[in-house]
């Protein structure tokens, strides 16, 4: 027998007070959810390390191992991050950490956090990064691990100092380069929002640095987040409350967030140097540029080199990675183009699959 429709079947649906209750209830609990979000910390960066040395507020780590001798990389591996920014990014969260990633392959791992400059640090210069802390670190790594040879991640803007580093001092020891989203080439002055800023005759880093002593963090933060400002201030928050009740996604938004907040300064002089001997005058890629005297010669280079590029980075635009590939010496060097932005190749949701193992695949073949 077919069912005929009646009037009843059509009429929508009136909540009872109850169920408008549990809505409301419900609602509730996920504003206060949403809001504690906002408000504090997740735990990041959790992977045991042991302190192995230090330099004015520059730290040296070395992670415990987690695989046995006998299977361990014959070539240890130091991590470089920017100066601005906390390295935690390379050990966001259990399950979704790059270092523990790499221990589960067996390398001898060590992080270097720059740490936050004080007043008294303002006038600290690349100089200072290339050719004191970073010798020093690598010494100390050498000792250490019983190896003198090496590899090296730097990413942004630890790439830029791992990337003279390694022209400098090519007989030092290593042996392989890592570069990720490396802001080296700034010819092309429309690519990239930094660029077209530090471009305008206007905008004078000096005058910035002589106010401040040390660049405000604030400022830093800000000046990227208004190259995306609307999904820096709105979609991020926005995708955090549709999501609000799926318990991965909202883990991975909050241990990023806390990363994001912890923001730092840039010393005076470093900044000064970055606007006016890279940004304005390009003086790297031109073999201009000297640190302590020395002349930064790419052709130096000669470490085996994968050269890792965000095809969306609005931060450092491919261009500004891709010219060295023809300036330096190195006659083992590939570039790997990545879907993703600036800090998402290596801890979106997708690096663990794609990223993460075509690095350690690449190293594999080359820490023996």
């Amino acid at each position: 027998m077919s069912h005929t429709a009646t009037e009843s079947d059509s009429t929508p649906h009136i909540p009872t007070f109850l169920e408008l209750c549990a809505g409301w209830h419900k609602a509730a609990e996920n504003i206060e959810h949403f809001n504690r979000l906002l408000t504090t910390d997740a735990k990041i960066a959790q992977t045991p390390k042991e302190l192995i040395w230090t330099l004015n507020k520059a730290k040296l780590y070395r992670y415990a191992p987690v695989v046995p001798k006998e299977e361990q990389k014959r070539i240890p591996l130091l991590m470089v991050f920017a100066i601005m920014n906390r390295p935690h990014v390379l050990d966001l969260r259990p399950g979704h950490s790059y270092a523990e990633f790499m221990l589960r392959h067996g390398y001898d791992l060590y992080l270097l956090d720059w740490g936050a400059p004080g007043p008294e640090d303002k006038n600290i210069t690349f100089d200072d990064y290339t050719l004191e802390y970073l010798p020093r670190v690598i010494r100390k790594l050498k000792s250490v691990s019983g190896s003198d040879e090496f590899s090296m991640l730097g990413w942004c803007l630890g790439a830029l100092i791992s990337t003279m580093y390694s022209a400098l001092r090519p007989d030092d020891g290593l042996k392989n380069l890592i570069l990720l989203t490396a802001p080296l080439d700034f010819s092309d002055k429309t690519q990239g929002g930094f660029t077209r800023w530090s471009s305008n005759p206007a905008f004078n880093p000096d005058t910035i640095a002589e106010k401040f002593g040390n660049v405000p963090p604030e400022m830093i933060d800000t000046g990227a987040k208004m190259l995306k400002p609307i999904e820096n201030y709105f979609g991020s928050y926005t995708m955090l409350w549709d999501n609000i009740e799926n318990p991965g996604t909202v883990e991975a938004w909050h241990a990023m967030n806390t990363w994001v907040r912890d923001i730092i300064p840039m010393a005076g002089a470093t900044y000064r140097q970055l606007i006016n001997d890279f940004y304005k005058e390009n003086r790297l890629i031109k073999g201009t540029m000297k640190l302590r005297g020395e002349l930064v010669d790419l052709k130096r280079l000669k470490a085996n080199l994968l050269n890792v590029i965000a095809d969306a980075d609005h931060i450092t635009p491919p261009c500004q990675s891709e010219g060295i590939m023809d300036l330096v010496g190195s006659e083992d060097k590939q570039i790997f183009n990545v879907r993703g932005g600036h800090i998402g190749i290596m801890a979106g949701r997708g690096a663990e699959k794609n990223t993460w193992p075509h690095i350690e695949s690449w190293l594999a073949a080359r820490s023996d």
